[in-house]
């Protein structure tokens, strides 16, 4: 991983994840900071990664890779998350939302949105922008760009002081 240079204390980070390896080990890096409960939204063109982040979140966490796929023709998907004693942040479920095909938040009551996100988790929503005028206050924003077939640039950006953890965990690791 390569740190973007940003301010130190800024609420944004972004860094460079050069292959597949890196980006487990910047989504290792997230899971073992990222609240109990945490809300993340994922920006990024078709493609760009936004569910194999999520994949490789959920798999540190010890959701196996293989039971993430992209919900976009289920439009929410469910993970359990074994307990752990070792790590008691640990979330006790991931969400795992495309909203892609949403027309607007006004679409969220008929596909059950308030009974998958009613529960203490981590939820990670892919298309956000669908649903803006009811995401929640205090959120983590990750923006994917493709600079090139392998490498990603992923941009966090913490809103409310949950999830300020993740930037200063990635500020820590790309300055050592």
């Amino acid at each position: 991983m390569c740190l973007i240079p940003q301010a130190p204390d800024a609420k944004t980070v972004a860094t460079e994840v050069p292959s597949e390896t890196a980006l487990h080990s910047l989504a290792a890096l997230v899971a073992s900071v990222l609240p109990q409960s945490a809300f993340v939204t994922l920006s990024g063109d078709l493609g760009a990664g936004k569910t194999t982040f999520v994949k490789a979140v959920a798999a540190a966490v010890g959701v196996h890779p293989s039971l993430v796929v992209s919900p976009t023709f289920g439009l929410i998907h469910l993970h359990a998350v074994c307990a752990d004693p070792l790590h008691a942040t640990r979330p006790t479920r991931i969400v795992h939302a495309d909203f892609y095909r949403l027309a607007g938040s006004t679409d969220l009551a008929e596909i059950g949105w308030g009974d998958a996100i009613g529960e203490p988790g981590w939820v990670f929503v892919e298309w956000a922008n669908r649903i803006a005028d009811v995401l929640p206050p205090d959120r983590l924003e990750v923006s994917i760009e493709v600079p090139s077939e392998t490498s990603r640039i992923f941009t966090f950006t913490s809103h409310g002081h949950g999830c300020h953890g993740v930037i200063s965990a990635i500020h820590r690791v790309n300055t050592l």
